[in-house]
């Protein structure tokens, strides 16, 4: 059972939610202060805040700007927060990684990069509280149900900090998670944050812990900001059906 743990992340990702919303619909405010701390929230909690997505999830997953203010999204590209979330150097630096082992697994590399956000915003060196090591926040106990064990060069602590050993225990533990409950993404990343365990112990349903409704929700909507919208001739394409007159009979 993964151990129910609090956030710990090296930007110290403030979660401040009222309810849950529906998962389709995406919403998500923030700011980064001086400390270059970043806060994120579905609402506005104050003034600092600035939305940088909202729209529906499934319909247009991109980041943009409030409806009617056509120019707010060119100043918001600029801000420090949206460069901190699009524009972090790590992204790219593990890109062909993350979408390797996605792929590998049958997962959707935006997936993946939406739990490393929130668990580690990028950070391999991220260590919580509780012992959860590299971008996708791996246990050692994780790590060790998955072959991943100490030498006499490394630690098992050192080998999770690894980002490639990191992404392939993660990710193979995220699929794992998509196959136990039917590739219910939600529950998965339930799962992912308070152990499958407590899931089933709910009726496979997310456990009514705040935290862990907070993080789905939110891995849910930076993993809508991170898929690509799809091309313009892919979006709802009507169907020609043409059907030929029968033929004559001889």
């Amino acid at each position: 059972m993964r151990e129910k743990r609090r956030l710990v992340l090296p930007l110290a990702f403030v979660l401040a939610f009222a309810g849950v919303a529906s998962p389709a619909r995406a919403e998500v405010w923030g700011y980064v202060d001086a400390d270059g701390t970043a806060h994120v929230a579905t609402e506005r909690l104050d003034e600092r805040y600035q939305i940088f997505f909202r729209g529906e999830a499934d319909r247009d997953p991109r980041p943009v700007a409030p409806a009617g203010e056509t120019a707010a999204l060119d100043a918001l590209r600029e801000t420090r927060f949206y460069k901190r979330v699009f524009d972090h150097p790590n992204i790219g630096r593990y890109q062909a990684s993350i979408e390797r082992n996605a792929q590998a697994r049958g997962l959707d590399a935006a997936l993946v990069k939406a739990v490393i956000a929130v668990e580690s915003a990028f950070d391999p060196t991220a260590i919580s509280a509780k012992g959860a090591l590299g971008l996708m926040q791996v246990l050692p106990e994780t790590g060790a149900r998955y072959g991943v064990a100490a030498d006499t060069k490394r630690t098992l602590e050192e080998k999770l900090l690894d980002p490639e050993i990191n992404l392939r225990i993660g990710t193979t533990y995220l699929s794992e998670l998509l196959g136990l409950f039917a590739n219910d993404v939600a529950l998965a990343l339930a799962a992912y944050n308070a152990g499958e365990q407590t899931v089933v112990h709910y009726a496979n349903r997310i456990p009514p812990y705040p935290e862990t409704q907070e993080y789905v929700k939110l891995v849910q909507q930076f993993y809508a900001m991170y898929r690509p919208a799809p091309p313009a001739n892919q979006r709802q394409k009507a169907m020609r059906i043409v059907v030929p007159p029968p033929r004559p009979r001889s």
